[in-house]
């Protein structure tokens, strides 16, 4: 379907090609946001390269932190966790239970000695280690069915159900503690004998502080032991007495042997000095990782949650509050951000608390390289790049440097850009709109007004009304109106001398046809031969023909004269359409008339003679054109305001288009074969100019029509006038 549009909207479409900038500079500032993230990979990369050079060949650093392991052992070597605050000793664990998910359950997977192979063990228990504040905390949430204490006038401390620590202190002594107490309390801890064959106490040992409470499923230990009296190896044992008369050793379950320094498992606790090496590098916007070569944490500084804060609040200016800046926070900011994706202020680090780190990028490192990798967070709100460096001692990788950012900053910085180039965009989309929308609505105007000048200056019968004005612009469409108003005045001349051409050959064709007749008179009153009184009568039928046309030339031209003079009145029409059809059924004996006309007066405005010329032209044209022995049919009836008047014949039908120009003057269908009476094409001219005098319309249609005689469907032609009525008050 084709949906025409003007110019206005061909331009307003067109513009919408200006669209194409802002997918423009969308796609440049995506392209710069990737070299950007290049550049911050580089810049993070160079970040742990800095903080590894720091690092580098300082084994005291790492001689504590068994890192000299080559595999590491879930429950055997322990971690110590960063606890936020001091631990509460009272031995019912109310402080560790945000630290639940590090608990490490040990059971008859972890039995160092059992005395009856095939006894059942139920023993079992929950043990966490955890650093702060200098001290190493750690508490053990026993299952034990019977619990035995130690007998209160006892010496040994191995005879009821005890915990014992083992050590490799930093001075490279292996030491054993006990904790065996009488009662629910607090503990009563000795340092065992360095032979691990002896358990009898040496001395108290009162640096090792706590609660042991009793359970109805068993006992809780908690505890907390100063970092100097603990080195990089550790082991924890539970022996169990389930018998107070006997009091034999039935079990033991612990996180590895505690006689030896060889069955010694490891403990990492967390190094301040390294800690306080990379807060001196003091960046800010990055989360510094520590981590010896098995993956563990050894030391930690930043927040990737709180730097991205900072990166927004540095992006905040304080822009001056006037009317753009509320229409651009409140309109436009709200519509850039249906594209664009603002940077949350928060979201889940699923590595805030880790103690464990692994990755391509920490692999890559651990193999002597630089490593970095992108991942997404898991609710999808933060990207993190994440670069790794390794930290060699004696040519060999003992820990890796990590550095974590988010793209926060890059997505800020690409928003703000993008948020100004959307602006500069969106002010010269509207201004060229407008000014292209204003242009075009100049041409249309100007156009329009030539088409209304053009429209009016000639009416519906071809006739120049009023001459079209030259318009003065020095453009096309200027010289468009110049060359309109030219050719309407060349045509209004012409049409002027063709309107006045047949009043002209009227006049000067009267007195060359005068002296003819009378000389053809003179030649009748004359004695002449057969011969030449047979030219004589030719000349005489040619003369009066040329009588004939201009008598018909000369009645146009009078009649479109005294309709500008004539002077209207209220006729009724019914009366004047009556008497004529009883003159023309007296006049032409030979052609039989259907006439139906409506019992009503119908009053018109104009002049009856004018009206009842009319109907000679109609009835002459009918006849003419009728086949023989049909009848002509008129018909006058009413219509709301309009009297409607039918005249129709059966005959040929009309030619493909010329229904209207039949009532142009000097336009005829008639065959162009001699006839005995000359036709000009004037009748249905003089009855349009009637019918325009009287304010009708006039047309002619061909159709179809029911021969009564015959009783078939012939062809014809009906003429259909139209003229309105007067009110007949």
């Amino acid at each position: 379907m084709y949906l025409p549009l003007g110019l206005r909207a061909k331009v307003i479409f067109l513009s919408l090609f200006l669209l194409c900038l802002p997918w423009l500079g969308y796609e440049y500032v995506w392209e710069m946001e990737k070299y950007l993230r290049y550049g911050q990979e580089k810049t993070l990369e160079g970040t742990t390269q800095a903080l590894a050079t720091a690092l580098h060949e300082r084994p005291k650093l790492f001689d504590n932190q068994a890192s000299f392991l080559t595999q590491v052992k879930k429950g055997r070597d322990l971690y110590a966790y960063p606890l936020q605050g001091p631990i509460q000793l009272d031995g019912k664990l109310k402080d560790w239970q945000q630290y639940r998910h590090r608990v490490l359950h040990y059971g008859e997977d972890h039995v160092i000695y059992q005395s009856d192979e095939q006894q059942q063990v139920k023993l079992n228990f929950n043990h966490m280690v955890g650093k702060y504040g200098g001290y190493l905390y750690g508490f053990f949430e026993v299952n034990d069915p019977a619990v035995v204490f130690r007998g209160k006038n006892s010496l040994r401390v191995d005879r009821n159900d005890h915990l014992v620590i083992a050590t490799l202190t930093p001075n490279n002594q292996f030491t054993r503690y006990v904790v065996s107490n009488t009662q629910s309390g607090w503990l009563s801890a000795y340092k065992l004998p360095d032979d691990p064959s002896q358990s009898m106490p040496v001395i108290p040992e009162n640096r090792i502080q706590g609660q042991l409470q009793q359970t109805p499923n068993g006992y809780n230990i908690e505890f907390r032991i100063p970092l100097e009296m603990v080195g990089s190896k550790l082991g924890f044992a539970i022996h169990n007495v389930n018998d107070a008369t006997a009091r034999q050793l039935v079990n033991i379950v612990g996180t590895s042997a505690t006689d030896s320094i060889a069955s010694l498992g490891t403990v990492l606790v967390p190094s301040p000095e390294i800690e306080s090496i990379i807060k001196g590098m003091g960046h800010n916007s990055s989360r510094i990782w520590v981590v010896d070569n098995h993956g563990r944490v050894l030391a930690k500084s930043g927040d990737i949650r709180t730097s991205s804060k900072a990166w927004n609040a540095e992006m905040d200016d304080a822009p001056a509050d006037n009317i753009w800046t509320q229409f651009h926070k409140n309109y436009l900011l709200p519509l850039y951000y249906k594209i664009l994706t603002r940077p949350p202020q928060d979201f889940i680090d699923s590595l805030q608390d880790s103690t464990e780190l692994s990755g391509s990028h920490v692999e890559k490192a651990l193999n002597g390289q630089q490593g970095s990798t992108w991942r997404l967070t898991p609710d999808n709100k933060a990207v993190v790049l994440a670069a790794a460096s390794p930290i060699w001692i004696d040519d060999k990788v003992m820990g890796v440097v990590i550095a974590e950012e988010t793209t926060h900053g890059i997505r800020s910085l690409r928003n703000r850009a993008l948020e100004k180039l959307f602006n500069v965009i969106l002010t010269i989309m509207s201004m060229g709109t407008l000014a292209l929308f204003i242009f075009a609505s100049s041409i249309s105007s100007r156009i329009r007004r030539l088409r209304d000048q053009a429209e009016l200056a000639i009416d519906s019968q071809g006739r120049v009304r009023q001459q079209i004005t030259a318009s003065k612009n020095r453009d096309e469409i200027g010289d468009l109106s110049r060359s309109f108003a030219n050719i309407v005045s060349r045509l209004s001349q012409y049409t002027h001398y063709l309107e006045n051409m047949s009043s002209r050959l009227s006049h000067e064709l009267r007195t060359p046809v005068a002296v003819v007749r009378s000389s053809l008179e003179h030649l009748n009153s004359q004695t002449l031969d057969p011969n030449s009184q047979k030219y004589v009568q030719r000349a005489q039928d040619g003369v009066n023909r040329l009588h004939i046309i201009l008598n018909n030339l000369s009645e146009a031209t009078r009649l479109e004269a005294s309709l500008l003079q004539a002077e209207r009145m209220r006729f009724p029409l019914r009366k004047v359409i009556s008497g004529c059809m009883q003159g023309y059924q007296m006049t032409y004996t030979t052609q039989s008339f259907k006439v139906h006309i409506e019992d009503k007066d119908m009053l018109c405005n104009g002049v009856p003679e004018y009206i009842a010329q009319l109907m000679d032209k109609l009835i002459n044209n009918a006849i003419e054109f009728s086949q023989p022995e049909s009848p002509v049919t008129v018909s006058l009836t009413q219509y709301q305001k309009q009297a409607v008047l039918k005249v129709t014949n059966i005959g040929s039908s009309l030619p493909d288009d010329m229904s209207e120009q039949i009532f142009e003057s000097m336009v005829s269908i008639r065959p162009q074969s001699a006839t005995t009476k000359p036709h000009l094409g004037l009748g249905l001219y003089i009855a349009r100019l009637v019918t325009d005098f009287h304010k009708g319309t006039i047309k002619a249609n061909n159709v179809v029509i029911n021969d009564e005689v015959n009783n078939t469907k012939v062809n014809g032609v009906e003429i259909c006038l139209t003229l309105p009525i007067t009110d007949t008050e």
